[in-house]
């Protein structure tokens, strides 16, 4: 990721009783986990939606179903040493796939890096203070405005 760049991407929560559905993602650079909602860039000449479907066939082969547009974010962030700056286009949804609501882990595949990653359900009150962060910043408080 360039520093001079700005990223769209497009990003879909997927939520079940008080859970969400997240990457859980490492920045060795400074030790942490933090977590992050399914999606990833948004292509030239690609809409929002159309990326955030894409993106869950790609990493977990499901289809998303009920998407919807919540929000824009702006994400300015530190990671793996290096800055990044991402338009975040936040979109609901659910997945067509039901039996992934009833699995604890979820393996994801990132085609871009070929490496598998995890994906698991965390509840919303997990995030906080003084425990792993969600991203993009302001993403919460979106969700705390959506019923």
């Amino acid at each position: 990721m360039q520093a001079s760049r700005i990223r769209p991407i497009a990003i879909c929560v997927c939520r079940d009783a008080g859970r969400i559905l997240v990457a859980e993602l490492q920045d060795t650079h400074r030790g942490r986990t933090f977590f992050r909602p399914l999606g990833g860039t948004i292509e030239f000449g690609e809409r929002g939606e159309d990326a955030v479907r894409r993106e869950f066939q790609e990493e977990i082969g499901t289809d998303l179903t009920e998407v919807r547009y919540l929000g824009t974010l702006e994400n300015i962030f530190l990671y793996e040493g290096r800055r990044g700056h991402e338009i975040v286009l936040v979109y609901d949804g659910q997945l067509a796939d039901e039996s992934l609501y009833t699995r604890e882990e979820i393996e994801g595949f990132e085609i871009d890096i070929h490496e598998p990653f995890r994906v698991v359900w965390k509840p919303l009150d997990e995030f906080g203070p003084d425990r792993p962060p969600v991203y993009p910043d302001g993403l919460l408080d979106l969700l705390a405005r959506e019923p």
